[in-house]
């Protein structure tokens, strides 16, 4: 029976993360190189980003690949102000930090003004000489 409510539960938990995500703006970012989120490898190609829920005092960001690349619930770590440079071009960003032949999702900004999140970044081999690599992201149609 235990077995059975958390099943339960966590269905429960993935419908209001999709609904959530179909009723917010989607992003789109093409990402030309092999990255990570959390634990998890994601391969380069086409992956929608969009806030999947703000319910809870962590926002909850759902990216999923086009072509069966795979898909992920991030957890923000902190809301931020974004960078200047975002803020006065206006267009959201993803940023990744890059280290011994490795990436991680860093931080996202959704653009106008709303503000960035910053995410746990694994350790990546060569971490101190990481680099920040950032991939522009483009509004669905009909937003």
């Amino acid at each position: 029976m235990k077995k059975l409510t958390t099943r339960l539960m966590i269905a429960t938990a993935a419908l209001v993360v999709v609904a959530g995500a179909a009723s917010a703006q989607t992003l789109t970012a093409q990402i030309p190189f092999e990255f990570r989120v959390g634990n998890r490898v994601m391969a380069p190609g086409t992956y929608q980003v969009g806030l999947a829920s703000s319910m809870s005092s962590a926002p909850l960001f759902l990216l999923r690949g086009d072509y069966s690349h795979g898909s992920a619930i991030l957890v923000a770590q902190a809301a931020v102000d974004p960078q200047k440079a975002w803020a006065a071009e206006g267009s959201p960003k993803l940023e990744f930090a890059c280290g011994g032949g490795s990436c991680a999702l860093a931080e996202i900004w959704e653009g106008r003004g709303r503000n960035a999140y910053k995410f746990r970044v694994p350790k990546l081999n060569g971490n101190e000489d990481a680099k920040l690599r950032v991939i522009p992201m483009q509004r669905d149609k009909g937003e």
